[in-house]
C-alpha cells in the first residue's frame, strides 16, 4: 500500500458544472469525517460534497457519502476510485457547482469517478513504511548542511522553531534514522542528537 505525502486538487467542469476534488491524508475515519465537515463549511456550493476515504494499514476501513447526490451516483464511485488506487489513509472529497443543465444518473457516475481520478493523478505517494518521529535541535552554524541531508533522507518536517537554537520536528523511514543520527554526530562533533519518540507503521 502507498500513502500521501501532500494533499492535492483537481477541478474539471463537465456541462457548465464544476467539480472540485480533492485528496487529503488522514489516519481514521474520526478524521476523514472531520475534514469532510470542514470542507462542507469551506464551500458554498449548494451543499454536494461527496466523500469516500480508506483508512488502515491493509485499506480496510472504508467510507463514503452521496451528500444528497441521488444515491450510488457519487460516494460509492468515488469509493471504487479510491479503493483501486494502492493509497490507503486518505479521503477524497469532491464539490459540485451546478451549472444548470442536468447531467443524469449515469453522467453524475461518470463526472464523480473522473473527478476523483484527476485528484489522484499526479498525487504525490510513498510506500507505507515504519516511520520515526524524530526531534532535535542544532545550531544556526549547521543549518544549510543539514537541511540537504534531511532532504536526501525524505525527512518529512512537522515543525520548525528558530530561537537560540534551530529546532527540527517531524519523521522519515526508519532506515534513514540511523543515517541521519551518523551524519549529526559527524557534523556536530557529537553535540547533536536525536530524540525519537516513536517508531510506527505509517
Amino acid at each position: 500500500m502507498k500513502v500521501l505525502t501532500a494533499p492535492t486538487v483537481a477541478e474539471m467542469v463537465v456541462k457548465k458544472s464544476r467539480f472540485l476534488s480533492e485528496a487529503i491524508p488522514v489516519d481514521s475515519a474520526e478524521k476523514a469525517r472531520e475534514i469532510w465537515r470542514s470542507q462542507k463549511l469551506k464551500y458554498d456550493n449548494g451543499g454536494h460534497i461527496v466523500f469516500a476515504f480508506v483508512v488502515g494499514n491493509s485499506g480496510g476501513i472504508l467510507g463514503c457519502s452521496d451528500d444528497g447526490e441521488p444515491a450510488g451516483t457519487a460516494g460509492r464511485p468515488t469509493l471504487e476510485v479510491a479503493k483501486n488506487s494502492g493509497i490507503t489513509n486518505f479521503i477524497l472529497t469532491t464539490a459540485r457547482w451546478y451549472g444548470g443543465i442536468k447531467l443524469g444518473t449515469g453522467g453524475l457516475v461518470k463526472a464523480y469517478t473522473e473527478a476523483a481520478q484527476f485528484a489522484l493523478e499526479n498525487a504525490p505517494v510513498r510506500e507505507l513504511a515504519m516511520m520515526s518521529h524524530i526531534n532535535f535541535s542544532l545550531p544556526y552554524a549547521l543549518l544549510d548542511q543539514t537541511e540537504k541531508e534531511l532532504k536526501n533522507l525524505d525527512f518529512e518536517v512537522f515543525k520548525e522553531d528558530y530561537s537560540e537554537y534551530v529546532e527540527f520536528s517531524g519523521r522519515l523511514p526508519e532506515k534513514n534514522s540511523r543515517l541521519l543520527e551518523a551524519f549529526l554526530r559527524d557534523l556536530s562533533k557529537g553535540n547533536v542528537k536525536l530524540n525519537i519518540s516513536k517508531t510506527v507503521l505509517e
